[in-house]
């Protein structure tokens, strides 16, 4: 197992160096002067133009640029805000927790109704439920996130005003935020009504966002059960008179959990990276809303740190994947 996991780590040291130099080189594509930006709306005499390009190292040869970045890295030095004059680290980590509230919330769902649908649509294959679920999820699969997203604010916050537009909590609830995950500070603060607000606000992103990983694991999920339901020892079991039930809950889907388990992880990787439209849409204050503003603002630090620091989480999500898969599957780590 130290073997596996010794190799893992190894692929994923280059694949860090590659995103930092996407990073990097990203941000150098981008149209626009970084000190022009600094400088303001009225411009930049150019001693101060060259001043304010050596303070921030734009004056440098691009190697020298990229090397005194990847220093600041392994510094845990993303760099300063040019809007906020913030740390770019401490703006991830003070957004973060809304993303990954919102990302828990989403894939928790997707799997508490795309496990149990994708078993039910393998034991009953050919049929009409199994038609009808394959039908919604390549659906749900194949339908445009902001579509989505509006036609389900205009019917339900516009239309029944049954939820909130956006946001992550009424303005009339003040209280402090220790931990970041809105559901668990409401109900710290004690206020009556404001874990029900924080709720309402969530219920909306939570099921656009998990619209399409709900698709991809119930038909994972089928295609796991299908393919296990076929093996010797699940018609062994049934042939012992077991109960069907206890032979497709607990012989046939403990053994298709392998595949689907992958599924799930990367999901989790893939909500944490790509919740930028849900986030923007329903002015949801996570790292994806704040990347969005911050290329509209051409805030190069933030928009180079914060693509870094995502791509980090990605890496990471798949690697702790590959080690679960490993440790589920012993067959793959030879």
């Amino acid at each position: 197992m130290l073997q596996f996991l010794f190799k893992r780590l190894l692929t994923f040291v280059p694949t860090f160096i590659g995103v930092t130099i996407i990073s990097f080189a990203f941000i150098r594509l981008l149209p626009g002067d970084p000190i022009l930006l600094l400088a303001g709306e009225r411009g930049v005499a150019p001693e101060r133009y060259a001043e304010l390009a050596a303070q921030f190292g734009f004056d440098q040869p691009i190697w020298r640029q990229y090397l005194d970045y990847l220093g600041g890295i392994f510094q845990g030095d993303l760099g300063i805000s040019f809007t906020t004059k913030r740390p770019v680290l401490d703006e991830f980590f003070t957004l973060f927790p809304a993303t990954l509230e919102l990302s828990l919330c989403a894939i928790t769902l997707a799997v508490i109704i795309g496990i149990p649908a994708g078993v039910i649509a393998a034991v009953n294959r050919g049929k009409f439920f199994d038609q009808a679920l394959m039908t919604t999820a390549l659906t749900g699969y194949s339908m445009p996130i902001f579509w989505w997203a509006l036609l389900l604010i205009i019917v339900f916050s516009s239309g029944l005003g049954w939820t909130p537009v956006s946001g992550r909590m009424s303005l009339m609830y003040f209280f402090d935020t220790p931990t970041g995950f809105m559901l668990i500070d409401s109900l710290l603060s004690g206020q009556e009504g404001a874990f029900r607000s924080a709720v309402a606000h969530l219920i909306l992103p939570t099921v656009v966002l998990a619209t399409i990983p709900l698709a991809v694991i119930a038909r994972q999920t089928r295609s796991a059960m299908l393919e296990v339901l076929g093996e010797d020892y699940v018609r062994t079991a049934r042939a012992k008179g077991l109960s069907p039930l206890r032979v497709n809950g607990l012989h046939a889907l403990r053994n298709a959990m392998i595949p689907v388990v992958t599924v799930i992880g990367l999901s989790v990787g893939t909500l944490l990276a790509g919740a930028i439209l849900t986030e923007t849409i329903f002015s949801w204050p996570g790292i994806g809303k704040w990347m969005v503003d911050s290329i509209f603002r051409r805030d190069y630090q933030v928009v180079q740190g914060g693509l870094l620091l995502i791509a980090t989480i990605v890496m990471a999500v798949n690697l702790l994947v590959d080690v679960l898969y490993g440790m589920i599957n012993p067959k793959i780590r030879k």
